[in-house]
């Protein structure tokens, strides 16, 4: 992992999985998902960990869900968000088909994640029938995130995004879910779409911080799409809460800057460049010789 530092030049010390995993206990954890540098750059001072989600294709590209997003496609991302946070773990999601052929496939993916974007773990969706693949991973080096719960990826298979753990016949299997990825050594995981008193038994029945994201507060940590809960997507689920109306900011000051050129108000004297001295004075010069010989041509249109 490449050093940082800050303007000043003292070094920053980036998370890593470990220091994820011994917040659990002591301190609410905290993240969300990043895209891209600038507002990776912004979460970074606030977030334990930024995730570069695959929900990308749904909130940067326009897919109808995941199952189209690209290793290349994550890697570009997942370098941008490197580079723009300093002290923040950047995690980043290994997408559909990556990972689930066999532990092998999935080391040779996550190897190139991690080399080339530098970040420091990546995520991985499914429960025990992944458990051979994260041991396997973490074995050779590659911090895991798991994601149990609904899993955005087999939203295919599951027939929609449906919330999980609802009725308590279903526990017991993601329960059984939970404590295979805890095994098999992820360091944290996400409960996604989950009930409460299911994620809350999660939480307490292993040892890494559970990831909330529609899983209430009783989780170790919270995680949100950046995009929903700064109020930019059209449609969010029930668990998310708009801490901002970024949209309806962007919308206005678009709106502004049409009508300003279009009045042709934009842009105005500060927003441009002047001569230069010396050019300036031999531009003046030569328009003086030119108006004296009466050949100036047309005058310039005034607006009105």
């Amino acid at each position: 992992m490449s050093s940082q530092s800050t303007p000043g030049g003292a070094p920053v010390k980036r998370l890593m999985a470990p220091d994820i995993t011994a917040k659990k206990g002591v301190q609410p954890i905290v993240s969300l998902t990043s895209y891209h540098a600038h507002t990776a750059a912004i979460a970074d001072k606030y977030c334990d960990f930024l995730l570069v989600g695959d929900s990308l294709g749904m909130v940067m590209h326009g897919f109808e869900t995941t199952v189209p997003v690209t290793l290349d496609l994550m890697i570009m991302h997942g370098k941008a968000v490197v580079r723009g946070a300093k002290r923040s773990l950047v995690v980043v999601d290994m997408p559909f088909g990556s990972y689930e052929e066999s532990p092998s496939v999935a080391f040779r993916n996550a190897a190139r994640v991690m080399k080339e974007t530098d970040c420091g773990a990546v995520k991985l969706e499914g429960g025990r029938h992944m458990a051979e693949t994260i041991s396997y991973l973490v074995k050779r080096g590659i911090p895991v995130m798991a994601h149990i719960g609904l899993t955005p990826q087999s939203i295919n298979v599951l027939g929609g995004f449906k919330a999980q753990g609802r009725e308590e016949e279903q526990w017991a299997a993601i329960e059984e879910d939970a404590r295979a990825v805890s095994d098999a050594g992820a360091f944290s995981v996400v409960l996604e779409a989950m009930a409460e008193p299911l994620a809350e038994r999660i939480t307490k029945a292993i040892p890494i911080p559970t990831i909330g994201i529609g899983a209430s507060a009783a989780c170790d940590g919270q995680i949100l799409v950046m995009e929903d809960m700064l109020g930019l997507s059209p449609r969010v689920p029930k668990f998310v809460k708009e801490f901002g109306d970024i949209g309806t900011a962007i919308e206005r000051a678009i709106a502004g800057y049409a009508e300003e050129v279009l009045e042709r108000t934009f842009p105005q004297v500060e927003h441009t460049y002047a001569m230069k001295q010396g050019v300036e004075a031999t531009a003046k010069k030569v328009a003086s010789k030119s108006g004296s010989g009466g050949r100036a041509g047309k005058p310039a249109s005034r607006r009105k």
